[in-house]
Formats: C-alpha cells, structure tokens, sequence
C-alpha cells in the first residue's frame, strides 16, 4: 500500500546566484516521447512467449538447431550463412555449424589441434556457470570432438584501477562458478597472479581450441588480441554478455533514439535460452598440476593492489547471490518499479548493475524473468517496460559504444556541438572550485551531493538517479571538463563495484560533454551541456531522508528509509540500467 505523500524536502546546497527553479532540470524527467516503438515491442513480448514455451531444459538440442527453428528468414540467418561459407573447409561440419552462430566471432580459423587434449572455455567477462551461450558453444564444440571442457580463469593483479572491493566481489563469485560448473562434468582451474599466464595455460592443458568470451573494454580486448595472435590453434569469442551482439550495431551509436527502434527489432532472434549442455568426458587434473582455490583470498601476496577500499558487507558476488537479487526483485519491487525508481530515498531499483559487470548473471536471464512476470500480471506492464528500457536499449548502446569508440573515457569522444560549447566556456569562471581529495572525502558545501559521494564510498553503489546530479556536480566544481572527467573516473573505477564498465564510463561522458544527449540553453561553464542543480534535483525526492541515510563518519546512524511514496514529478531518463 502507498504511504500517503509527505513533504519533499529540499537539500540546503543552494550556492549563491543559482536560482531555485533551473529551466533544464525537468529535462531529466522528461520521457522518451517514443519511448520504445510499438510494433517491435509487441514482438519482442511475442517472442519472449514463445520462448518460455518452447523451452525444455536439458533437452540437449545443439544451439544450431535451435536457432535455425527460430531464425528463419531472417537478417540473422542471412549473416549466418554468410559466415558459415568464410570459415575454413578444413573445420569440422559440426563444428562450422556452432562456428557460424552470429553471437560467435572467429578469430582464429582453422580445424581444431589433432593432437589437443581438452576444449579450453577461457572465461573472462561471463564469470558464470549458468545461463552462459559461451560455456555452451564451449561444451557443444567438446561434445562433438569427444573432448572434455575445462575452463580457465586468470587471476590479473594489476587490472587497471583495481581495488579490493572488486577483486573481493569477483573472488565470491569464482565460488560459485566452481560448483554450477561441477553439476555440468566441466573442471574449473583458478590461476592467479603470479601463475595467470593464459597462454602458458593453453599449452600445460594441451588445448585443441580455445573459447572465450567477448568483452570491448580496451585492455581485455588487448588480451584477445594478444591470444589471438599466439595461440597456436583456433580461437573463438562468443559475445554471451548482452542479447544482440554489439557487432550488429556495426559502429558507435549517437544517442538512444538511434538505436531503440532497431535494436529492439533485432532483439527477437536472439531469445534463445541456454540448452544447459553438460560435458560428456571429464577431465583429470595431472599430477603437479598448479590451480588455486577459488575459496581462498586469490589477492594474498599481490603487494601492489590498493586495499584502502574493502568489501561491501550488504552485497555478495556470485550468480547464486545475484539469482537471489533478482528473484526479489521480481517479487517484491517491480510492482513499484516505475513510480520509485527515481526516489534515492527509498529502496526502489534492482542493484543488479554490480552482478551483471562481473557477468554473474545473464541480461538474457533478467529480461525472460521480466517478461515472465509481466505475463502474468499486466499490472507489471509499465514497470517492465521501464526496466527493459534501461537494462536493454540504455546497457547495450553503451557497449556498443565503447566497442566501436576507442575515446570512450577521454574527451575526444565528445561531439563536435559539445566541443565547440566546452571551448567557448573554458575559461569562464568557477565560483567553487574542489581538489579530487576534497571530493573524494566528501568536503563540498552540498550534503545533498556529500550524501551521494558517502553512498558509493561506503556501498560501493550509488542510486542511478544520484549518480547524474554526482557527476554534473564534478564538471561545476572543475577547472576544465577534462579535468571533471579525469576526476570521476578515478572516483567511478576505485569505489563502484561495478567501475571499469561501459555503462559507467558512458554516464560520465553524457554529464561532461553530453554524450548521447542534446544541446541545451545556454549557461555559464556547462555551455549547451544538460545542467543539474541541487535546488531542483532536491526537490525531486525526500532528499532530507536521503541525507540521514548517509551520515558523516561519527554522525549517529543512518536514518531507516522514508516512507514510499509517488513522485511529484515523472521518471526520469537514467543512463545506468535499472
């Protein structure tokens, strides 16, 4: 039942000269007039249907079979088709067949090593044992070679702007990789630093042909490259982490309105539940043969690694922990889902975004449970919508973004409109400025933004709405937007737990230099950059609740949260996923 509405309090952070009504903040609340297009909705829910219809776990149907019933005809099978007469003749029919899967990229053609060993799954960016496309190609392609399927992790201990808190969440979920991987007759083999050397890997297992998954960021894709180039047999990546493949999107999208209205009518083909293969032979680990143990502390004796930011004690990594966040959400959240979910003060959003940069669980696997529900209860048609919208049409572009945009954390990513607003406004005058250490620890006039900057520093999250009014804040507080950039990044990659991802690295490009957005009017620094300021982003919500949630360190403890209420004002646009 909704608590009867209460008085929205505003933040005191009012610097002087700024007004109390800002004509562009109702723009963050404005929706897409569009919103996603009709027609390929309604066949996007179709296909979902059809889907939970057809779907028989364990049924043991190649996924090749399965995507030829459904793809018929369409721009997939085309592609397919044409990939699967530009592999080599030398593979395997079989193996052309699972090769030639859209979702496959072949980055090493050729038949499979006559004398390998094993299959190798080199997992990466799908740290799962379930609901993974890539295990499965991993494990069909072994099946069909009568091989057994070991998977490979590699324990990096100087990944850019690493911190504990990270290594800590992917480490609880290496645990649970281990065992899911178990029930499917596939050995899992831990290695980390100073032992990760994934090539030397590839060579101690003999591997016949190695699977990996697919992941833009700059530096795992350096590794692709790197295994590409000396690995001595084929090399496959499967893009198993979103439900297009970003390769569709074919170059970096220019703002969502771009990408919806195809994106979602792509979106059908590639409904595809995992078919849940198991391996039919097991591997047996040698003698000497060096693995670490996922249940030990895989960072012990990395002297390097910033342990200054430690675990989130309210969240758990692993996709059974994040199975369990979606089960709840699902039941118990997203009845309320479009009406809060702009409301800090209140736990209305599904914190899914940590699982899904650690690839603990399936962005296919939360839209199906979505959709399922919404099925059920039309009731949930708004919300689902809502949330789709984000986790779907918000998430991809921001993965395609960062795959075909090599700036995606630098300035240059800016559009020529923004580049010219920045230059025009770079020497104009700050009224306050703030070091990245004062920002760090919270020291800023604005508790509204403080309480924000205490949420990510102590949760290693902060709410979606916040995030936007966090990061326009920082360009205000800069001498530079490059300067702001530089700022939050630091800030975004050493307190989230899901930092180092497209998703943040596209929010900060949109509040800096107003990536996937529009001109606005003019104003002092920003420029036409979009403007946020805490005297209407504050009256938004209980900001005042949103505050006590987050104290000063040796203030008393954290306010319980403020009744639910309805907003005043409608959803906003977030760039972060729900």
């Amino acid at each position: 039942m909704i608590a009867p509405k209460q008085p929205h309090q505003k933040t005191d952070a009012v610097p002087p000269g700024e007004p109390a009504h800002d004509p562009a903040a109702p723009g963050m609340s404005e929706p897409d007039p569009t919103g996603i297009p009709h027609p390929a909705r309604e066949k996007a829910i179709r296909a979902a249907a059809s889907v939970r219809a057809q779907a028989k776990p364990g049924s043991g149907q190649t996924a090749k079979a399965k995507r030829s019933k459904n793809s018929e005809g369409t721009e997939r099978e085309r592609r397919e088709a044409a990939a699967y007469a530009a592999l080599s003749p030398d593979l395997p029919e079989a193996l052309r067949c699972i090769a030639s899967n859209d979702r496959v990229t072949v980055r090493r053609d050729g038949p499979p090593k006559p004398d390998g060993k094993v299959v190798v799954y080199w997992m990466q960016r799908a740290e799962r044992g379930v609901d993974n496309l890539a295990l499965d190609v991993a494990i069909e392609v072994a099946n069909e070679l009568g091989l057994p399927v070991v998977a490979f992790f590699s324990g990096v201990a100087n990944f850019p702007h690493g911190v504990l808190r990270g290594y800590v969440f992917l480490n609880e979920g290496l645990r649970d990789v281990e065992e899911d991987l178990h029930k499917r007759n596939v050995s899992f083999v831990l290695r980390n630093a100073p032992h990760e050397d994934r090539l030397q890997f590839f060579r101690d297992v003999n591997a016949a042909i190695v699977i990996g998954d697919e992941n833009p960021m700059r530096v795992p894709e350096q590794w692709r490259q790197e295994v590409q180039q000396k690995f001595d047999g084929p090399y496959w990546t499967v893009d198993a982490d979103v439900i297009v493949p970003t390769k569709r999107h074919e170059k970096a999208p220019y703002a969502a309105y771009t990408v919806r209205g195809r994106l979602w009518k792509m979106l059908p083909e590639y409904l595809e539940e995992s078919t849940k293969p198991s391996a039919k032979h097991a591997w047996h680990k040698p003698a000497n043969f060096h693995a670490d143990d996922p249940h030990e502390d895989m960072t012990k004796g990395w002297k390097d690694l910033d342990r200054s930011v430690g675990k989130v004690d309210e969240l758990t990594g692993g996709a059974h922990a994040a199975q369990a966040r979606l089960d709840h959400f699902v039941a118990h959240m997203l009845p309320q889902y479009a009406h809060l979910r702009n409301h800090p003060d209140v736990d209305g959003t599904s914190v899914l975004s940590p699982y899904l940069h650690f690839g603990h669980i399936s962005p296919l696997r939360i839209y199906l449970a979505i959709e399922n529900a919404a099925a059920k209860n039309p009731h949930l048609r708004e919300s689902a919508d809502s949330f789709l919208d984000e986790m779907v049409t918000w998430r991809e572009l921001c993965v395609a973004w960062v795959k075909w945009d090599a700036n995606y954390d630098n300035p240059e990513t800016a559009e020529d409109w923004a580049r010219k607003t920045v230059e025009k406004h770079a020497h104009d005058k700050r009224d306050q400025l703030y070091t990245a250490k004062e920002l760090e620890n919270a020291e800023t006039y604005d508790e509204l933004w403080n309480a924000a900057q205490r949420q990510m520093v102590r949760r290693g999250w902060m709410h979606n709405f916040m995030r936007m009014y966090w990061a326009k804040k920082v360009l205000e507080w800069s001498p530079s937007n490059a300067e702001a950039m530089k700022t939050l990044i630091y800030l975004n990659d050493k307190y989230f737990i899901d930092g180092r991802d497209p998703g943040g690295y596209a929010g900060i490009a949109w509040a800096i230099y107003g990536k996937f957005d529009r001109p606005w009017g003019e104003r002092p620094i920003f420029g036409k950059i979009r403007y946020m300021s805490g005297a209407s982003t504050g009256r938004k919500f209980n900001s005042k609740a949103y505050i006590a949630q987050n104290p000063r360190l040796g203030d008393s403890a954290a306010a319980a949260p403020a009744p639910i209420q309805r907003p005043r004002t409608q959803r906003a646009k977030g760039q972060y996923g729900g």
